[in-house]
């Protein structure tokens, strides 16, 4: 089987950017999430579980494994060098170094380094979601807030690592998407999905349905009608929920479904956070033949306007996210965006 290393560098030249460069960072991040992998599959044994005694910009609580994998990545870009700057949900502000060969770096790279770590002493699926974009700063310098505030449709390269039952790496350069599964005995990520395709349609609706009354009309009238009882139409549908990002949306892009987290009366841009949430899974799904918005917009064109920001999604088959952005615009057209 084809490893990760060998067809990153199969690919390069469907790459705009084709450079040994780039190949090396996506090969970084492949290193990291090793590193990552291995402490996860150890963590009832050893000293990892558990909270850190922080809080990251969110006002969440630091796990302890939130923080190893955070390391990891930052280490890991640091080493590579073709990283010239890092937004990281565990860190208030821009992360950049002070070497001559990382401020010479082409790309920045947005990332999640542990989505979904309150699911970590329950053993329940948790990941890893990054995005990658340009410079746009001269280089030689130390990595800028320009750089890093780009629309998804800058974006050159998105992915995410699960660490499940296996650990698998997914990613997309804009030429489709494939899936590589971490052989532990070797050390490899190997070539397991190739050309990832998600359904047009699914049965599967993904969202935390205990803030049902604090959702917008528009998403209450699209759970009643997943929920209603049609044959033709396979409904009523399926609700699964794990509570991580990056597993309920692995799910969802290869057996087809919506995944959900809207905007509600307390919180009206949701929880997740554009930059290295909402852009790589969106350009996931799309690429996949998916869709992803927030109630109205295309989510990869929204433009950001801060490092941490948050927008609703709804992400997935693309019949069905057509159909939540129905009852969005027909029963909450307040909650669209000025």
């Amino acid at each position: 089987m084809k490893t990760l290393v060998e067809f990153i560098n199969d690919k390069q030249a469907d790459f705009t950017y084709a450079s040994g460069e780039f190949s090396r960072l996506l090969n970084d991040i492949g290193i990291a999430a090793k590193y990552v992998h291995r402490e996860v599959n150890k963590a009832g044994l050893a000293d990892i579980m558990g909270y850190e005694g922080t809080q990251n910009v969110q006002g969440e609580d630091q796990k302890k494994l939130d923080v190893f994998a955070n390391d990891q990545f930052i280490k890991a870009l640091k080493h590579g060098g073709q990283c010239c700057a890092i937004v990281s949900e565990e860190n208030d502000d821009l992360i950049t170094y002070d070497n001559q060969t990382s401020n010479n770096g082409k790309y920045v790279v947005a990332i999640d380094p542990l989505d979904g770590s309150s699911n970590i002493e329950v053993n329940v699926s948790i990941g890893t979601v990054f995005s990658v974009y340009r410079r746009k700063s001269e280089q030689g310098g130390k990595g800028t807030l320009e750089d890093v505030l780009q629309p998804g449709t800058e974006i050159v390269a998105a992915g995410y690592v699960i660490y499940g039952s296996s650990t698998m790496l997914v990613y997309t350069t804009g030429n489709g998407v494939n899936g590589f599964t971490l052989d532990p005995s070797v050390g490899l990520f190997l070539l397991s999905h190739p050309e990832i395709k998600i359904p047009d349609g699914g049965n599967i609706y993904s969202i935390n349905e205990a803030n049902y009354i604090y959702f917008p009309d528009g998403v209450k009238e699209y759970i009643r009608y997943c929920q209603e009882d049609d044959p033709k139409t396979l409904r009523p549908y399926t609700t699964r929920y794990i509570g991580s990002l990056v597993a309920d949306f692995h799910r969802n892009l290869l057996r087809g479904g919506i995944y959900m987290y809207p905007g509600t009366k307390k919180n009206p841009n949701g929880k997740l956070r554009l930059l290295y949430e909402c852009n790589p899974v969106a350009m996931i799904a799309e690429q996949a033949g998916g869709k992803a918005t927030d109630g109205f917009r295309r989510i990869m064109e929204i433009k950001p306007e801060e490092m941490h920001q948050r927008v609703p999604i709804f992400v997935g088959s693309k019949h069905m996210v057509e159909k939540a952005e129905y009852f969005m615009n027909y029963y909450s057209k307040d909650f669209k965006p000025k």
